[in-house]
């Protein structure tokens, strides 16, 4: 696969793309979210509005950094179920943070009793929550396990 569609980096053409503008994941309970995102892993909350797509509904979103958003929707009245992993679906989020945060972040999970799983020095996952798989990576971003990634 590496032979067959990666190209080395001179010659690799330039993205289309800007950048995640943002990563929209749905919410049982707003203001649990927001406690947990904006109270316990420190990402402020930055905007708060009704869904245009259904009445009703709070579309908020959280600044994750490096001019990237995590947005939320909640859907009140539907009925949706739990986190299921499906095919093509999403698997978690992994976010870049600086030793001394992700550090700090760790303690904060942990003293707040939200289990985490450690992988190495540098991965830490855990769920939200609403079961949403996340993952605090120490490592910068562009780069993974000292490897270059961008």
């Amino acid at each position: 696969m590496r032979t067959k569609y990666l190209k080395p980096k001179a010659e690799r053409a330039a993205s289309s793309a800007r950048g995640v503008h943002h990563q929209a994941l749905i919410s049982s309970n707003v203001e649990r979210t927001i406690s947990f995102y904006q109270d316990l892993l420190e990402f402020p909350l930055t905007e708060l509005f009704e869904n245009r797509d259904y009445k009703g509904s709070t579309h908020f979103f959280f600044d994750i950094g490096n001019g990237n958003a995590l947005a939320f929707f909640d859907f009140p009245g539907l009925g949706l179920g739990e986190y299921a992993e499906v095919l093509g679906g999403h698997h978690h989020l992994a976010i870049s943070v600086s030793p001394d945060s992700w550090a700090r972040l760790k303690g904060r999970l942990e003293d707040a009793g939200v289990d985490t799983f450690l992988v190495g020095e540098t991965s830490l996952y855990f769920a939200g929550p609403d079961g949403e798989r996340l993952e605090l990576i120490n490592d910068p971003l562009g780069e993974m396990y000292g490897n270059a990634v961008l």
